[in-house]
């Protein structure tokens, strides 16, 4: 009988799950397979892969599968598939750890109460990361849980990278920046000294998560010194469906001129703006490349210009840039929007080797760019395990 870790990542329609050998330090040779259960609160499509990307399961659940039903499920799918495998830790996504947790942290009763008080800081998102941990307790009071923050690698920012411009008597209670994408950034931060080398990954380097959510990190030392997300995961960037940076008297606007409620406000800013709300056809950046209509080619064209504002805008809370990574699905994948980024960040010193970038490979600018340019594939699912074994019996 061997342990394994399952990492659990719950949204609010669907659970992405990893299960990875635990009877040492994960790496990602460790994985034995990976998942989801979408679609919740409709019909749920539960799919499966091995590490290879063979398929496991392909299976449709009952309509009335909660979240709750699809853990159960999963965890019944896991015993029935892996019989000589022992659960033996289980690690989480929580988008916000506040400023009470800089650090993953094992769960119990008292962590558990101060994670739901941070709830109004993350309500779209809070709810189900710990609904998963209430449901996986419920079918296994006895196992270790471990929560991994997507906002605990930036509180190495300075202070006043962090604060508004607000009344302290708001900024106490905990209206700052906060900078999220934390598990993706902590891993390619990780690996930099094996890729970038020893010496350049203690540079000026930025790092760019572009996926459905979008953000840049600036990084001195692999720590982080500041990120265009903020108070929420708004903020930044445009994203797939999310408007990035407004300002906030656009919100007072809607407010105040068109009559909009705050929930309809919030509504739009977060499922119907970015990408989708721009190109009036989708929120994929894929079928936004491929496609001929002039909006979809102005939704690309504002992307690009904001990552290269933000970009500018990091350069100098670094003072000066030495290294450019790309990361994230269209970061790692979008040929085409990593070429447009790198042209515009020409003044930096970027000089694209347009075959490498077309091939997708590790390092994407010619050998005497002045700023070099990497391309990284992500691993939240490992990070987790990771810290899940760190802070279980598995470390012993």
């Amino acid at each position: 009988m061997s342990d394994v870790i399952v990492v659990l990542n719950a949204g609010s329609s669907s659970i992405k799950f990893a299960l990875f050998e635990a009877h040492m330090r994960p790496t990602p040779q460790h994985l034995i397979c990976e998942g989801a259960f979408d679609g919740i609160g409709h019909r749920v499509h539960f799919t499966a892969t091995d590490r290879a990307g063979a398929a496991l399961a392909d299976d449709h659940l009952a309509e009335t599968t909660s979240h709750e039903d699809a853990i159960a499920a999963l965890i019944g799918w896991i015993e029935r598939s892996f019989p000589d495998q022992a659960l033996t830790a289980a690690g989480h996504r929580v988008v916000h750890g506040g400023l009470i947790f800089t650090a993953p942290v094992r769960v119990d009763a008292a962590v558990m109460q101060r994670l739901c008080e941070l709830i109004p800081l993350a309500p779209l998102h809070q709810p189900h990361n710990l609904a998963a941990i209430e449901a996986l307790a419920k079918l296994h009071p006895a196992l270790p849980q471990v929560a991994c923050f997507d906002t605990a690698f930036h509180h190495t920012q300075p202070e006043v990278a962090a604060a508004f411009a607000l009344p302290r008597s708001i900024t106490e209670r905990g209206v700052r920046r906060y900078g999220f994408h934390g598990l993706s950034y902590e891993y390619v931060a990780s690996v930099l000294p094996g890729i970038l080398g020893p010496v350049a990954a203690e540079g000026r380097v930025v790092v760019a998560h572009l996926g459905g959510g979008a953000s840049l990190c600036a990084m001195h030392r692999r720590t982080s010194v500041a990120t265009t997300m903020g108070f929420t995961a708004l903020d930044g960037l445009p994203m797939g469906s999310r408007c990035g940076n407004l300002d906030p008297g656009a919100v007072l606007y809607l407010i105040q001129q068109l009559g909009m409620t705050a929930q309809t406000v919030s509504d739009m800013l977060y499922h119907s703006s970015g990408m989708l709300g721009v190109s009036g056809i989708s929120d994929d950046m894929r079928t936004l490349l491929s496609s001929a209509d002039p909006h979809a080619a102005e939704a690309i064209e504002l992307f690009v210009y904001r990552i290269g504002r933000e970009l500018g805008s990091l350069a100098a809370a670094l003072g000066g840039l030495d290294a450019l990574v790309f990361t994230g699905g269209i970061g790692e994948h979008a040929a085409e929007v990593r070429r447009l980024v790198c042209a515009q960040a020409g003044w930096l010193g970027v000089t694209i080797d347009a075959a490498a970038n077309t091939a997708g490979a590790a390092r994407i600018t010619i050998a005497n760019s002045k700023t070099s340019v990497w391309v990284i594939p992500t691993n939240e699912d490992l990070m987790i395990a990771l810290h899940a074994w760190q802070l279980t019996d598995g470390a012993s």
